[in-house]
């Protein structure tokens, strides 16, 4: 897949991975040996069925490749970016005792990004109301769920956008906003309702939502609070963990010039750790000017 360039993309936040055209998706559909056993299915956490998208891909079939995916996949844009594929489904695909995995994920983003998906809206129950605390990734998927089941779902959210971890965590470089934006769309068209800066438990209580006539509550609260190492200065000002720091890049726009109360101060960060969030912290560091080191 093509990538922007290495001196353009340090200094802004634009995607790097550019994505498939056409021809790239066919061309890497056709290497599929569409296994009777399908070892990505089984490696999949929703099991999509891989070998059967592939082919609609290979047959430039894309409509028909997007809903087969959306059977258990509501967010292919979002998932064919940032789901580890390498150590899930591409991790089994027999390709990879011989020759490089089939690469799924991004035929997956591909499809997600270029089909057009066929809706099958039907009338809510407002019978049957669900409330879904939280609007990250298992509240969302929540109420995809229960929207095309028919229930009438709404979404309360603590912050004053929906996306939860896909919104503050994940950098615009990774996963643009505008994708996330896109997938959750869909769940408006089948009637999802959302309610932002609403926490539960404090504005409203979670026994009042039965009141209100919820038959169910979903709580997708998402991971809490970070840990910290319990060393000497870690409450410092302009200590930040990761998960604070990548808020405020991604969320709160820190990084401009026109945000009041600047992220950093001085020239140079350190960043503790080495796993992905890590990662994603110093890439947005170094994007934001600061000289980075990893430790």
């Amino acid at each position: 897949m093509p990538l922007a360039d290495a001196e353009v993309r340090n200094k802004d936040f634009s995607e790097v991975a550019l994505g498939y055209t056409l021809e790239d998706a066919i061309n890497e559909a056709s290497r599929c040996l569409q296994c009777l056993h399908k070892p990505c299915v089984a490696s999949c956490p929703v099991n999509v069925d891989i070998p059967k998208f592939i082919l609609a891909v290979k047959e430039n079939r894309l409509d028909d490749a997007l809903s087969i995916i959306h059977q258990t996949n509501c967010f292919p844009s979002i998932c064919g970016r940032v789901c580890p594929q390498e150590v899930q489904c591409e991790s089994t695909c027999v390709m990879t005792k011989r020759y490089q995995a089939v690469a799924i994920g991004r035929l997956e983003r591909y499809v997600g990004d270029h089909a057009q998906l066929r809706m099958d809206i039907k009338p809510l129950d407002q019978n049957k109301k669900v409330a879904v605390v939280g609007s990250g990734p298992s509240g969302l998927a929540c109420a995809y769920d229960c929207a095309k089941a028919s229930y009438a779902v709404t979404v309360f959210e603590a912050w004053h956008d929906v996306g939860g971890v896909l919104r503050y965590g994940i950098p615009e470089f990774r996963l643009p906003k505008a994708t996330v934006d896109k997938e959750i769309d869909v769940l408006r068209q089948l009637g999802v309702e959302f309610e932002c800066n609403v926490v539960i438990g404090r504005t409203i209580e979670c026994a009042e939502l039965f009141e209100m006539g919820f038959k169910a509550v979903f709580l997708g609260t998402g991971a809490g609070l970070p840990t910290f190492m319990n060393i000497e200065g870690e409450g410092s000002i302009g200590v930040f963990s990761a998960n604070e720091f990548l808020t405020r890049v991604n969320f709160m726009k820190a990084g401009q010039p026109t945000y009041d109360t600047p992220l950093l101060t001085g020239k140079r960060v350190v960043v503790v750790g080495g796993g992905n969030v890590a990662m994603d912290a110093a890439r947005c560091a170094k994007r934001l000017g600061y000289q980075t080191t990893i430790v």
